[in-house]
């Protein structure tokens, strides 16, 4: 079966943490660059980070850098996202799918929500 299943989201203050995991089929994780993307409410998806497939090269948007932190297990076939020192305009529901994306990957994603 081919898929992405995202978890670890939930409620958090500001200035929390959270990990997300993202579980995937071997189809579309080995070999393959991953990513970690979210869309906040009435925005477009946009990428977060990036690794590569032997986990060595990251890249993050700067919204994100120093506080992300993207890794993967390839004999696991997860990919995972620890967000640290989280704000408010960090809430979106997060995804993960290969770099660049392919449509018919996306999942259900998982909702962060960061509030006081």
């Amino acid at each position: 079966q081919v898929q992405l299943v995202e978890s670890g989201g939930g409620f958090v203050q500001p200035g929390g943490s959270l990990r997300l995991s993202c579980a995937a089929s071997a189809l579309i994780f080995n070999g393959y660059e991953m990513g970690w993307y979210r869309q906040a409410p009435g925005k477009q998806r946009e990428l977060v980070a990036t690794l590569n497939t032997l986990g060595t090269i990251r890249s993050y948007a700067s919204s994100v850098k120093g506080r992300f932190t993207i890794s993967r297990d390839n004999a696991k076939n997860m990919v995972y996202l620890q967000m640290s020192s989280l704000k408010p305009e960090d809430t979106a529901v997060y995804y993960c799918n290969r770099r660049p994306s392919v449509p018919e990957y996306w999942g259900q994603g998982t909702q962060v929500t960061v509030s006081s």
